[in-house]
C-alpha cells in the first residue's frame, strides 16, 4: 500500500451526497478528498490548482455538464483519473464520457461498499465500469460497428503494439502499461494513437471491450 493516500476531488452540486461521499471514503486510510466543489467551473479551477489522483464528477450539473468539463479538464492536460458518477444509465450519456476521456463511469444507485471498492481501482489506474453498463456498452459497440470489411485486424499491430492492447484491455492507465513495460507515458500514447487508428476504433474503452470479446486479453 503506498504510503500517500490517494488524493480525491469531488465535483457534485449536491451537498448532502458530497458529505455522504467524504464520509464513506474518510473511514478509508489509503484514499482522502482534498477538495470539493459544487459547480463544474469551480471544479476545473480546483482540479487544476490540487491536481488530485483522482476526481469524481456529477454529469448532470447547473450552467456546464459534465461532459463538457471533462473536456475542458482533458484540454488543459489535467493527468488525474477522472469518474464520472452519476444517476444515468442512458447509453449515449455512458459513450460520450468515455470519448470524451473518462477513466470511469459509475452509477449513484450503487452500494457504498461497491463503490468504496471502484474508487480504490480507479485510484490505483484501473478503468471502472458499473457492471450492469459493461454489457450495455458492448452491445452499443456491437451496433456501432461498421458492418464492411473494416473489422479490427489484431494481426496488423506491432508485437508492442499487442502488449499494449491487451493491458489497456486489463483496465491499466497509459502511466501504468508505461511503468510495467519499462517505456515512458508519451511512447505509450503514440502506440495508443496508432494501434486505434489500425483497428479502426475511437477510444482505449472500444478497444478494451473489443479486445475483451474476441478474448484477446488472456493473451
Amino acid at each position: 500500500m503506498s504510503e500517500t493516500p490517494a488524493s480525491i476531488l469531488l465535483i457534485d452540486d449536491h451537498p448532502l451526497l458530497r458529505q455522504g461521499i467524504k464520509q464513506l471514503i474518510g473511514m478509508e486510510d489509503d484514499m482522502e478528498v482534498i477538495g470539493e466543489a459544487s459547480n463544474a467551473a469551480d471544479g476545473i479551477r480546483l482540479a487544476t490548482e490540487l491536481e488530485p489522483d483522482l476526481i469524481l464528477m456529477d454529469l448532470n450539473m447547473p450552467e456546464m455538464d459534465g461532459i463538457e468539463a471533462l473536456r475542458k479538464l482533458r484540454e488543459q492536460n489535467v493527468s488525474s483519473r477522472i469518474v464520472m458518477f452519476t444517476v444515468s444509465d442512458q447509453e449515449d450519456d455512458v459513450v460520450a464520457a468515455l470519448r470524451a476521456g473518462a477513466d470511469g463511469y459509475l452509477l449513484k444507485d450503487m452500494e457504498p461498499e461497491d463503490m468504496i471498492a471502484q474508487l480504490h481501482q480507479a485510484a490505483v489506474g484501473k478503468m471502472v465500469i458499473s457492471d450492469r453498463l459493461t454489457t450495455l456498452l458492448a452491445e452499443a459497440l456491437r451496433s456501432n460497428k461498421p458492418q464492411q470489411t473494416s473489422r479490427p485486424d489484431f494481426d496488423s499491430l506491432t508485437p508492442r503494439e499487442k502488449d499494449i492492447l491487451r493491458l489497456i484491455a486489463e483496465g491499466l492507465s497509459n502511466k501504468m502499461i508505461g511503468r510495467k513495460l519499462d517505456i515512458s507515458d508519451g511512447t505509450v500514447k503514440v502506440h495508443v494513437k496508432h494501434l486505434l487508428k489500425k483497428l479502426n476504433l475511437r477510444s482505449r474503452v472500444e478497444v478494451a471491450v473489443w479486445a475483451v470479446e474476441e478474448g484477446l486479453h488472456k493473451g
